[in-house]
């Protein structure tokens, strides 16, 4: 059971990498209620590494990786956890709309045959809102452009109302007034209690948002070290 005092995400001398192998080590990190932290590094440094790992997919070579107070190994409550992934296996070219692909994020809250509700509406309307799509859920992913089609992934892990914020690299491609609508809604989601990890790399218009930022070295493993961005 999670423990109510618990930090959202906490990384304990972890080591992590791929078959075995370590590509970080002596990784500590803690992310609380409403801290904003970026994680920023060179290709190949390990951030996306970092990220599958904490998502229960792998990577962890050794230490201890906790979610909301519950190691790794035995956390089932995922959806309180929200993940923009680079990339998505719903492709471009597949009939669907941009508010069908957000609606599956509300997916993880409902029982069995359960029916979305009025407030799954909604939560499906104020995540295309803060995804800076609120007028685009009619249209299909085939007409987004690639900086558009990553906005959809954010809404969709927005539509989960999580407690935890998982982004890798949601600016690549974005655009800079996109990009300030994001920070505008990472703001508003860190000030109601959320903690969130974006992998990033320019800080660009979210930097007034963060509260930290951890360097990962290269080649060698190296500590995480947070610094106040």
């Amino acid at each position: 059971m999670s423990r109510p005092d618990a930090p959202l995400l906490a990384v304990r001398g972890a080591a992590v990498g791929h078959d075995g192998r370590a590509v970080l080590g002596g990784l500590d990190l803690e992310v609380g209620p409403g801290d904003v932290v970026a994680v920023r590094g060179a290709n190949g440094t390990g951030k996306s590494t970092l990220v599958r790992t904490v998502l229960g997919l792998g990577g962890l070579v050794r230490g201890r990786v906790e979610l909301f107070g519950t190691p790794l190994d035995r956390f089932r409550d995922w959806r309180r956890v929200g993940y923009v992934p680079q990339r998505t296996a719903v492709t471009a070219g597949m009939p669907v709309t941009v508010r069908e692909l957000v609606a599956t994020g509300r997916l993880p809250r409902l029982r069995p045959w359960q029916r979305f509700t009025e407030a799954d509406r909604c939560g499906v309307d104020c995540a295309l809102e803060g995804a800076g799509l609120a007028g685009d859920g009619h249209r299909q992913l085939a007409e987004l452009s690639g900086g558009q089609h990553r906005r959809a992934l954010v809404a969709r892990a927005l539509a989960g109302d999580p407690e935890l914020l998982v982004l890798d690299e949601p600016t690549a491609g974005v655009d800079a007034a996109a990009q300030q609508v994001l920070a505008a809604t990472l703001a508003g989601l860190s000030a109601t209690g959320v903690g969130i990890v974006v992998v990033l790399h320019e800080v660009g218009p979210l930097a007034p948002v963060l509260t930290r930022t951890v360097s990962l070295g290269h080649p060698t493993p190296v500590p995480l070290s947070g610094a106040v961005g």
